[in-house]
C-alpha cells in the first residue's frame, strides 16, 4: 500500500513538473514551484527526486514512455511505422515546454559528469535501433545510395532533433511538422528511384 502511494505521488509530481515546465520553460522551472503545486515542501519533494536534474530526467523518461507506449506507432520490435513519426513531430509541436526541456538537457548532457548524460546515451542507442527497424520494415536492407537502415537511422534522428532546435529558435520560420513531412517525402522519393 505504501509503495503504491509512493508511485502515485511520484506520478503526481511528474505531472506537476510537466505543467511547470510548459508554463515557465526549463530555466524557470524550480523544485519549489513543483513542490508547491503538489502540496509538498521542497524538502518533501527531494525525498522523491533528490535534484532538479533527477526530476527533469524522470520527466524525459516519462515523456519517452508516453511517446512510444500505448500503440502510438511503436511495433512489438520497437519499430515505429514511418508515417506515424510525422504524428509524433506534430505532437511535439504542441508542447514547446517539453521540447525545450529535452533540448536544453540534451545540450548540457554532452559534458562529462552531467546527470542526464547516461540517460541520453542509452536513449539514443535505443532510438537509433528503433529507427533502423522502422527503415528496414519500410525499405528493406538497403536504402537509396546503398545506405543501410542503421546508417540512415542516424540521419533520421538527426533530422528530427535538428528540426526541434531550429523550431525552438525560430518557430515562425520553421514549421517542424511540414519540414519533417518534406524530409519523409525525399526519403520515399529516393527509395522509389532506387
Amino acid at each position: 500500500m505504501a509503495r503504491a502511494r509512493s508511485e502515485e505521488r511520484r506520478a503526481e509530481i511528474l505531472r506537476a513538473a510537466l505543467e511547470v515546465i510548459a508554463e515557465r520553460g526549463y530555466r524557470g522551472a524550480t523544485l519549489g514551484a513543483v513542490a508547491e503545486r503538489v502540496g509538498l515542501s521542497q524538502q518533501g519533494l527531494l525525498h522523491y527526486f533528490p535534484t532538479k536534474e533527477a526530476l527533469l530526467v524522470a520527466v524525459l523518461e516519462d515523456r519517452d514512455r508516453w511517446d512510444t507506449g500505448g500503440g502510438r506507432g511503436g511495433g512489438e520490435d520497437g519499430a515505429w511505422r514511418l508515417e506515424l513519426l510525422g504524428s509524433l513531430v506534430e505532437y511535439n509541436a504542441m508542447r514547446p515546454g517539453i521540447v525545450q526541456t529535452f533540448s536544453a538537457l540534451l545540450g548540457e548532457s554532452v559534458t562529462e559528469e552531467h546527470p542526464a548524460r547516461e540517460f541520453f546515451t542509452h536513449r539514443y542507442t535505443q532510438v537509433r535501433a528503433a529507427m533502423a527497424a522502422t527503415l528496414r520494415a519500410e525499405y528493406g536492407d538497403a536504402l537509396a545510395g546503398g545506405l543501410s537502415p542503421e546508417r540512415a537511422a542516424v540521419l533520421l534522428v538527426a533530422v528530427m532533433d535538428g528540426l526541434q532546435y531550429q523550431w525552438l529558435l525560430d518557430p515562425e520560420a520553421v514549421d517542424m511538422p511540414e519540414a519533417f513531412g518534406d524530409f519523409l517525402g525525399l526519403l520515399k522519393g529516393a527509395a522509389e528511384k532506387g
